[in-house]
């Protein structure tokens, strides 16, 4: 768009407004430089957590992330839409877009889709657009996508449903959702949320992930249309 600032200038915009570092993440066989806040806790707003409970998870590198990542760099996605649900710093969306997809990132916190824009570019992709978004007052019109992707979104309990509706929202009728999940508090609710939308667990695989102390077992669902 003309008029907008470069990618170099909201790097450098957001390297002089937060405390950052630069983390290099194994992703299959790719080495990606994730640049990132160096704490999330420095981000907590207690103002902001007062009125609607948001909390800065976007800044951290989870590892349900990961695992998505490297099941995205499986894929071929030329051709293809996605939008991520909550992108975080990007990670998830540059391994997308180093798959080929035309990808859109979507987070509550236009920082997260400001790093996520500067992380694909940073590491050779194509910068996604971005696009700011509240499950909780979704707009009426979001677009439809061949792929809906979100990692590690289910970690309070009302995120069941938002996540599903967010899902049935954006998903183009013979596209598909992956959802990478740890095992969080709604879980249940998300799976149990799907019918009422037409929508169902059409695949789901287990993935070991294994880090110095750190042992999870990821969940990727797939989400089709019935």
């Amino acid at each position: 768009m003309s008029g907008s600032p470069s990618l170099a200038a909201i790097e450098e915009s957001l390297r002089r407004r937060f405390r950052v570092v630069e983390t290099v993440v194994s992703v299959g066989a790719r080495a990606l430089r994730i640049l990132h806040p160096e704490s999330a806790e420095d981000l907590i707003d207690e103002r902001e957590f007062d009125r609607d409970e948001r909390l800065p998870y976007w800044a951290e590198l989870w590892p349900s992330s990961r695992i998505l990542g490297e099941h995205l760099l499986g894929l071929k996605g030329y051709g293809r839409s996605l939008v991520e649900l909550g992108c975080g710093a990007g990670l998830v969306a540059t391994c997308a877009a180093l798959a080929g997809f035309d990808v859109v990132v979507s987070d509550y916190y236009e920082d997260a889709l400001r790093f996520a824009r500067v992380n694909a570019s940073r590491n050779g992709a194509t910068a996604p657009r971005g696009m700011l978004l509240d499950w909780r007052n979704l707009p009426p019109k979001l677009g439809r996508f061949d792929t809906v992707i979100a990692s590690d979104v289910l970690y309070e309990r009302p995120y069941g449903s938002l996540v599903a509706k967010a899902i049935g929202a954006t998903l183009a009728d013979d596209g598909v959702a992956i959802v990478a999940d740890p095992g969080r508090v709604a879980r249940a609710d998300f799976v149990r949320a799907l019918d009422p939308l037409g929508l169902k667990v059409s695949g789901r695989t287990e993935r070991a992930f294994k880090e110095g102390a750190v042992r999870q077992t990821i969940t990727l669902f797939e989400i089709a249309r019935r």
